[in-house]
């Protein structure tokens, strides 16, 4: 008896260190998982953060299309904003109010619903004209990226690929503002005195390329835009004689074209003429004189039609280096970051017909 009993002590024995052991081992792996936690966790929280990827935001070209209706040059332009992978631009619109750009009306998703949603009715030779560009202006103002913005006509074309015309507008920190003074008279009405003065009245083309300050400029004024609507208006035409008869002396008729005075004189008002470069980057052939079609001579600028697309009417608009200013008798040198340079980026009036077969002879590289 007394030996089963040695031995069920023993046994028992055995069985208590067993448990003593496990018990030991279980602690010892509770501390060594503790420890490694503090570990880890230590080495967490004093770990650098990593550096977040910075977003670069590339300034932006705002392109300001004045169009009737649709877009008749969009497949040309879709072709142009392919060949930007970066989103350095922006796409507004003015067109008749209610007009909508979409799947039905224009052929490059690139418009699609890029027409300003609070667009006026246009005329021709009047103030509406300014308004309109005013319009666009505020819409491109809201985003904060837009720096430069660029009025285009219906008709206009590039002469260049994008990045080319980007570096060349974005290589200087001023607007392109054709602006000279005019002397002629009849367009200067003196009921503008004392708000518009005679020695800050100009002219230009309305095809311009603004700062982001000189566009805030623009739709901020409350002066001369007034002046504009009230004294500003073209002269009675020939063929609108059945809807407005002409006045009894024509010659008292003051003939202002408030597109082409008022963003020059505007500048000129605020004394910002040394913040601009004295030229438009958009080409426009004024022949009235020499043509030999009728159609082609009077207030409007030449068409160019089928007939007129060759290479070396590309060639020869893109060799032009100087303009001459004869009311100034200045000649402007067109320069790009400090050498001389083309002087135009764009050219209009282009029918839809010349530019595709200007694309079909590849004397139009947009891409």
């Amino acid at each position: 008896m007394k030996r089963r009993n040695s031995l069920q002590q023993q046994r028992s024995s055995r069985w208590r260190i067993k448990v003593l052991l496990m018990v030991l081992l279980l602690v010892l792996c509770f501390l060594l998982m503790l420890n490694h936690y503090r570990y880890t966790q230590t080495f967490k929280f004093n770990m650098p953060e990593a550096p977040a990827l910075a977003v670069v935001n590339k300034p932006k070209i705002a392109f300001l299309f004045i169009a009737r209706n649709r877009l008749p040059l969009d497949f040309m332009w879709d072709e142009f904003f392919r060949g930007e992978k970066e989103g350095k631009f922006s796409i507004f619109v003015h067109s008749r109010p209610g007009f909508l750009l979409n799947e039905v009306t224009t052929r490059s998703a690139y418009f699609y619903g890029r027409q300003v949603n609070n667009s006026i009715q246009v005329e021709w030779g009047e103030s509406s004209m300014i308004e309109a560009e005013r319009v666009l202006l505020k819409n491109a103002l809201m985003d904060p990226l837009n720096e430069r913005f660029l009025f285009l006509s219906d008709s206009c074309i590039p002469l260049y690929n994008f990045s080319y015309i980007y570096h060349y507008i974005m290589s200087t920190s001023t607007s392109f503002i054709d602006s000279f003074a005019d002397t002629k008279e009849g367009r200067y009405n003196p009921r503008m005195y004392p708000t518009i003065p005679g020695y800050n009245w100009r002219k230009g083309s309305q095809w311009v390329v603004l700062t982001r300050k000189h566009a805030e400029v623009m739709v901020n004024d409350d002066t001369v835009l007034p002046e504009f609507q009230s004294h500003c208006r073209r002269k009675s035409l020939p063929e609108f004689w059945r809807d407005h008869p002409l006045p009894v002396d024509g010659s008292k008729e003051h003939n202002c074209i408030p597109d082409e005075h008022y963003v020059q004189t505007l500048i000129a008002q605020k004394g910002l003429e040394g913040e601009i470069t004295r030229r438009t980057l958009t080409h426009t052939l004024w022949d009235l004189s020499s043509s030999k079609d009728r159609e082609r001579r009077g207030w409007h600028p030449v068409t160019y039609k089928l007939s007129d697309a060759t290479p070396m009417l590309i060639k020869s608009i893109k060799s032009i280096d100087n303009v001459y200013y004869e009311t100034e008798y200045r000649r402007e040198w067109c320069r790009s970051q400090g050498r001389p340079s083309t002087c135009f980026l764009f050219a209009r009036k282009f029918t839809r017909a010349a530019v595709i077969r200007l694309l079909n002879m590849s004397a139009l590289v947009v891409n």
